[in-house]
């Protein structure tokens, strides 16, 4: 080849081979934390008025504007993310989200202990989980179809926060032109490990105020009491006639001041959800905001989803100095059943290895 062509050469190939990163993807600064590394943080833009930014500290939404409403809680940068007052805003929870009795589980004949972080008890992933460390930018870019999309990964070391085998992670967040924000998780681990993960976002369809007058409907006809530390008893019980009968669409308000002086303050329940039919991906939520008009789905292909209506958010400072109330925001997060590696009646969720667990959650909203 000529020799005045062949470096024209090597740098087309090189663009063949690495990702599209193309406009108008913004990839920005979202600040420093504590050990000196910078987070990244990507928008994503679509053609109907949506724009959604995901940040690389704890792979957080970390907010969600529609028409210039923003319908996430969150904080204007990685330093607060990485606060220890931060409700875990938008994140990636695990290698376990939800709770673990007394941080410990028995694996193939050995006590793991984790770090207990929520009374007794050991909270998604624990205080440096998932949603505290810094995830590798893979790659991103826009589909031909107009969907934009950024891949991250991490690698999670072997007994970081207690838990055993390394574990290797990506997941995907794409958002549609028809204004569906996916998830896609990927993991495998060279050894057996506890896996549950789950997106943490806090919604809020009008923007502002509390969620108290949403409207939601929850496909699930039954739920998992828990004791007085939260953990599930192991039982599955009917939500029939109860506060947590959310079968037809009712607003949260309707009847959370009968949950206020129980131990989950509110609600901070698991539903077991209704999976009638072969389709992995079925709709597990409708949330609806009667003063905006917007909708939102949750579509996901896991047995059980959290519902949380921000109990404790009490004047959370966040975005551009607003304080978030309690009730602010609330959570659907898709899941396996809290403390499962500690109850062999709930479905398991040990990863082994040679397997790969996979997972796809779709918030669709609509107007």
């Amino acid at each position: 080849m000529n020799r005045f062509l062949l470096p024209l050469f090597l740098l087309f190939a090189a663009c063949q081979m690495s990702p599209r990163n193309e406009d108008p993807i913004l990839v920005s600064d979202f600040g420093t934390t504590t050990d000196g590394t910078t987070a990244r943080v990507i928008e994503l833009v679509n053609s109907a008025g949506s724009v959604a930014r995901i940040s690389t500290f704890g792979a957080t939404l970390v907010s969600w504007e529609h028409e210039g409403t923003d319908i996430v809680l969150g904080f204007n940068d990685a330093a607060s993310y990485e606060a220890e007052d931060n409700p875990y805003f938008g994140c990636t929870t695990g290698r376990v989200c939800n709770r673990i009795a007394e941080g410990k589980f028995l694996l193939n004949d050995r006590m793991y202990r984790l770090a207990v972080n929520n009374g007794p008890n050991h909270l998604h992933g624990g205080p440096r989980g998932l949603h505290r460390v810094h995830w590798h930018l893979l790659a991103y870019g826009r589909s031909n179809n107009g969907d934009s999309w950024v891949r991250l990964a991490y690698i999670s070391p072997d007994g970081e926060e207690g838990y055993p085998g390394e574990l290797d992670l990506t997941l995907q967040y794409t958002l549609t032109t028809k204004n569906v924000l996916r998830i896609e998780y990927e993991a495998t681990s060279d050894q057996a490990t506890p896996l549950n993960l789950t997106n943490h976002s806090y919604f809020n369809l009008a923007g502002e105020g509390t969620v108290l007058n949403h409207e939601l409907q929850i496909v699930a006809s039954s739920y998992t009491p828990t004791d007085a530390t939260m953990i599930p008893t192991g039982e599955i019980e009917s939500v029939q006639g109860g506060p947590l009968d959310f079968r037809e669409p009712k607003t949260i308000g309707q009847h959370l001041g009968e949950l206020v002086d129980t131990p989950a303050a509110g609600y901070d329940h698991n539903y077991v959800l209704d999976r009638p039919g072969i389709f992995p991906l079925q709709i597990a939520a409708r949330l609806s905001d009667p003063s905006s008009g917007r909708r939102l789905e949750v579509w996901t292909e896991d047995i059980g989803m959290q519902l949380y209506t921000g109990n404790w958010l009490g004047e959370v400072v966040g975005r551009e100095g607003v304080a978030y109330p309690q009730f602010g925001g609330v959570c659907l997060e898709d899941q396996h059943f809290p403390d499962a590696v500690n109850q062999p009646e709930f479905p398991s969720v040990i990863l082994e290895p040679g397997e790969t667990y996979t997972k796809v959650t779709e918030f669709r909203l609509k107007q």
